[in-house]
This record gives structure tokens, C-alpha cells and sequence, in this order.
């Protein structure tokens, strides 16, 4: 593993990142940790990271026979049947119709439920100029008003659908979901610093940065919104490298950690294996390039998606293996899981554009040099 550290060094020396902090693990053990330019407890805003805890927490309930996969949204949640697919604009009024499909809990888990955001879709970018409409993001609940931007179970496309499960979380439960996920998954994981509010934190945030046009990194202020109308399943926690590695562990263990058990293996299974029925995960083209870049993490690989990550179907020669999982938050922070290899990783910073090609440089070395130290 000693090869491992001089990457992360590298990166930050050549102004690639920031700052870094990467740990990688087998199911029973750490087998690097590592930082450069920032602590290894530092706190991250891990964004869309947040969507695959989302997704164990909806899980939790269908493990325990209090929800299905296939459960309409709207018989949890009737304020769904409001929203209608955007087919167009007349001009500068959007044209809107009746969905034709029913929203199930595992089009919500799948990106498949017709939400979309702005950052990759031009159509939601354009509603949202013009009605003013705020993004999930925002923690408004005005937010869930916004429109599908195709039919349920059509097509795969990136957006607020695990905000969604989350109020489906609670709709079942009863309990406000930051409430939930304390009681339910961050204590029996002992996630210590994984939370909604940074507080007793703070002084271990670093900041945001943005690659500017000369290459160089300039500071912003990015984060999501304290107190908000109502915690999103899909950006808004807080964490640290360590904290979410022991969640990766749970799944390499098949729903087990350090003698706990939060899932059966069957709901394990159910979290990671391909519930797109047919459909793939296509390129995501960028209509915010200071945002996000284009996101085709693995060009030509048909990508799928299991209840809670992405799943990556083929090989790579020296990364992953067939099967693996994992995604990331818009500001650079990434985790694949590889259950074949039996060992998971994490690498985070906090920098824009998410998946800038000197960011995927960085990840493509660390990944390989994890796997030719196992």
C-alpha cells in the first residue's frame, strides 16, 4: 500500500486537488488511509454520496416487510399524483400532460421515476428559469413540485427521486428522516460524524473550490442549506471519509459490521443487483459546465443501477471489477465498491466541476494503485 500515498501527494503538488483524503478496505479491515493538504477526520459535504444512504434507509423498511419495491409513491404519498411530465414549451409556457406510467418506490431508487436535475437536462434547466421553480437542493418544499421530465419507468435520468424516498421513509415510518437515519443507520454503524447540520463540526469543514479557466483553484461558498423545509435524501449530509467506508464495509458484508446486523443478505442483494429491468444508465451531457463536466466515467461499459448505486457491468483492466458499484457528490467526493475483489474505497475532496478530467486523472491512479497493492 505504500505506493498508494505518493498519488494523493502528487495530486495536490501538481494543483490537481485542493486537498484529498482516501481510505480503501476489505470487509474486516482498513488497508489504507491516507490525506494530503487536510486532516483525515475532515468533514465533507458529500451531496449525491447521501443518495446511496437513502436508499439503505428505504431498504431498511422493505427488509422488514413495511414497504415493497414496487409500492405506487402516490399511495404513500398523494401530493405525487400532482406532478405532470414537461413535454414541451409554447413558446415560454411549458407544456405539461398526464403521466402515463405509475411511479413505484424502485422508479425512485432507480432514477427511473421521470425526475431530473437541471444540471444535465435541458428542458428542467429551461422550467426552471422561467417558473422560478426552486431544486430540491434548496430544501424548499416547493421544490417537490417540480415536474417529471418523462414517463415512470421509460428511461433513467438523474435527478430528486431519492429526496423522494425519503419522504416515502417517513410517510412509512412516521419519524422525520434525519431522525430515522440517527436512530436507525448512523448509531447501530457507529457513524459518528455523519450527520445533516455540521454542527460541533464546523471547525473541520475545509472549503469548496472551483477549477478556474487558467487551471488554477478559487474558494466558494457551497453547501447544503441550513435548517431546511425538509432533509434530502439525495445531498444533504455531512461526513467524513471513515464514516462512510464503514458504510461500504456493510455492504461487503453483506448487511453485517463489527457484529451488527442492519440488513438481511437478501436486502443486500436487492441493494445492489440491476433493477433497471432492461434499461441503462446513458451519459449524463452537461448544460452547466461550472458545475459538472460530462459525466461517462467508463465510455462504451453498460452501466445499470441496483436500489442504491450505480453498477458498473463490465471489467476494468487494473480498477474495477464486473459487477462493482459506486457513484459520488457534485463536489468530487467518489467511493466504488467492489464485492468480487472484496474491497471498497473512498476519495474525496471538495472541488468543481464534478468529474473534471484532471479530478478522473487523480481517481484512475488511485484506483489503480489500490488494486496492484491487494
Amino acid at each position: 500500500m505504500t505506493a498508494i500515498q505518493p498519488v494523493l501527494e502528487r495530486a495536490v503538488a501538481a494543483g490537481d486537488l485542493p486537498y484529498v483524503v482516501a481510505m480503501a478496505a476489505r470487509s474486516d479491515r482498513i488497508l489504507f488511509q491516507g490525506a494530503c493538504g487536510a486532516e483525515a477526520d475532515t468533514v465533507f459535504r458529500i451531496y449525491s454520496m447521501t443518495k446511496a444512504i437513502g436508499a439503505l434507509a428505504a431498504m431498511l423498511l422493505i427488509d422488514r416487510g413495511q414497504l415493497s419495491l414496487d409500492t405506487p409513491v402516490a399511495e404513500l404519498l398523494p401530493e405525487w399524483d400532482d406532478l405532470q411530465v414537461l413535454e414541451g414549451f409554447d413558446g415560454d409556457v411549458p407544456r405539461l400532460r398526464r403521466p402515463r406510467t405509475v411511479a413505484t418506490v424502485r422508479h425512485l431508487a432507480t432514477h427511473t421515476s421521470g425526475l431530473e436535475y437541471d444540471h444535465w437536462c435541458p428542458p428542467a434547466l429551461r422550467y426552471a428559469q422561467l417558473t422560478g421553480t426552486p431544486l430540491p437542493p434548496s430544501g424548499r418544499m416547493e421544490s417537490l413540485r417540480f415536474p417529471l421530465m418523462f414517463d415512470p419507468g421509460t428511461r433513467w435520468g438523474y435527478g430528486m427521486s431519492t429526496d423522494w424516498l425519503g419522504r416515502v421513509v417517513e410517510a412509512v415510518d412516521g419519524r422525520r428522516i434525519d431522525r430515522f437515519c440517527r436512530d436507525e443507520i448512523f448509531a447501530p454503524l457507529g457513524l459518528q460524524d455523519t450527520r445533516f447540520e455540521p454542527d460541533g463540526l464546523a471547525h473541520r469543514l475545509r472549503p469548496v473550490f472551483r477549477r478556474s479557466r487558467d487551471g488554477g483553484l478559487r474558494e466558494v461558498a457551497i453547501a447544503p442549506p441550513a435548517q431546511p423545509e425538509f432533509y434530502g435524501m439525495g445531498h444533504a449530509l455531512y461526513s467524513t471519509a471513515a464514516d462512510y467506508l464503514r458504510f461500504l464495509r456493510l455492504i461487503l458484508n453483506r448487511g453485517t459490521l463489527d457484529g451488527t446486523r442492519l440488513l438481511s443478505p437478501a436486502a443486500v442483494t436487492a441493494l445492489c443487483a440491476d433493477q433497471m429491468r432492461g434499461l441503462a444508465v446513458p451519459p449524463m451531457r452537461s448544460v452547466m459546465p461550472q458545475v459538472s463536466a460530462d459525466v461517462e466515467l467508463f465510455p462504451g461499459m453498460r452501466i445499470t443501477h441496483g436500489f442504491a448505486f450505480p453498477r458498473y457491468e463490465a471489467a476494468v483492466p487494473g480498477r474495477r471489477g464486473a459487477g462493482s458499484l459506486g457513484w459520488a457528490g457534485i463536489c468530487n467526493t467518489h467511493y466504488w465498491i467492489d464485492p468480487g475483489r472484496n474491497v471498497a474505497a473512498v476519495l474525496m475532496t471538495q472541488l468543481l466541476p464534478f468529474a473534471e478530467p484532471r479530478m478522473l486523472r487523480v481517481y484512475d491512479a488511485y484506483e489503480r494503485a489500490v488494486y496492484a497493492a491487494l
